[in-house]
């Protein structure tokens, strides 16, 4: 007989026990799905894809120190004046509240920028040339992507309200155009002259950058200006760090720490309890049903026949688990990255079917070294042994 004559006979076997099966089906899913999350989100912070032509001449320059730590205005001219340097642009938050700070639904980024240059620097945003125009000319009007605008029904001529908290100064803005973003960022962009004219004239603030936006001639140059902008600053009260954006983005992640480390562990730690449950599953199921084997073995079933049914039933069930889990792995996923973050990275997140494979191949692997030692052991029994057996 081939091996796909017994699969009527290890599906069937594999659901023997119903409620055993579900509970055994229900833990192999629940830790395949956070295995899974696991792996999409080291995929989207570390392997991501590959850069757009725009990001990929784009750099991100602050302090050296910390990113809550400024720089002095003056550097975004004398950044300009670097050989390779094709824009420079300061990119401010703000922060602020609009409307209720306690619904987190109303949290979306607010920059201040040169309204001149971001669309040359951030070439991947597209917006209609007449609202571009409006922006370049009105100080209080700013720009929203398609995503924020359609989250709260703005539409251009729309007064949005933004109160400081970390700056002294409130904005009254007028939306006049919205900008289509294909990585789909909710954000807000205003004029920075704007800013620093409502920040009293006694505010520090006023003279002070924090993050300034660099794009350079060609890709081939980055790295080159990343170290010549570094140089530059390097013995000065504001020593900077220039880096790419992916990099600059996952900064805000290194706060919890070597984030990749943490990653491993927490898998390592759900695939060893994985292997624990179904180890100790499988094995009640297969001793349960010693004096089975015997009577196999007197109908003619070899040892080795024995043990690929026996392992055929938590491959069965392995392989349902995994599949389960990869399904809610790819709801979580899709809910977290619909939500609000500053780490843009997480936008991305997805189950891909190569995650899909690898949680299938991981769940494969589990139920079969579950079920290898008691199935062996079965196995080899005598039919005297088997038949004696009592549970």
């Amino acid at each position: 007989m081939k091996t796909v004559d017994y699969l009527p006979l290890i599906t069937k076997n594999s659901f023997r026990n119903r409620r055993r099966s579900l509970l055994t089906i229900s833990s192999l899913a629940v830790s395949l799905c956070l295995l899974g999350v696991l792996m999409a989100m080291s995929r989207a912070l570390f392997f991501e894809a590959e850069q757009s032509p725009a990001q990929a001449v784009r750099l991100v320059t602050h302090n050296k120190v910390s990113l809550a730590q400024p720089m002095p205005a003056s550097a975004e001219q004398k950044i300009q004046q670097i050989q390779g340097v094709q824009a420079v642009s300061v990119r401010q938050w703000f922060g602020g509240n609009y409307r209720d700070a306690r619904d987190t639904r109303n949290f979306f980024a607010r920059f201040a920028v040169r309204p001149e240059k971001l669309f040359q620097i951030q070439s991947e945003l597209i917006i209609p040339d007449d609202q571009k125009q409006a922006f370049l000319r009105q100080r209080t009007g700013c720009v929203a992507s398609r995503d924020l605008a359609n989250k709260f029904g703005w539409t251009p001529g729309e007064r949005i309200t933004i109160t400081g908290d970390i700056w002294a100064a409130n904005l009254e803005l007028t939306l006049v155009g919205i900008f289509d973003d294909p990585d789909r960022n909710e954000w807000l962009f205003f004029n920075h002259d704007y800013l620093r004219e409502s920040l009293p004239s006694t505010d520090p603030n006023r003279d002070l950058v924090y993050q300034i936006l660099v794009q350079a001639d060609r890709p081939e140059d980055v790295s080159s200006v990343g170290r010549a902008i570094d140089d530059l600053f390097a013995n000065s009260p504001y020593p900077t760090k220039t880096e790419s954006e992916q990099a600059f983005a996952l900064s805000f992640v290194s706060f919890l720490g070597n984030l990749k480390l943490f990653l491993l562990a927490i898998a390592g730690a759900v695939t060893f309890a994985i292997l624990l449950v179904s180890a100790n599953t499988l094995s009640m199921s297969i001793r349960e049903r010693i004096r089975e084997v015997g009577i196999l073995k007197t109908l003619g079933f070899t040892p080795a026949m024995i043990l690929g049914t026996l392992l055929g039933e938590a491959a069965v069930l392995a392989l349902i688990g995994g599949a389960v889990g990869s399904a809610f792995a790819w709801v979580l996923c899709k809910l977290i990255s619909s939500a609000p973050t500053p780490v843009q990275q997480l936008k991305t997140l997805s189950v891909t079917p190569l995650i899909t494979s690898l949680c299938l191949f991981a769940a494969l692997l589990i139920g079969l070294a579950s079920g290898m030692i008691p199935s062996v052991g079965a196995s080899r029994k005598s039919i005297l042994d088997s038949l004696r057996h009592t549970g």
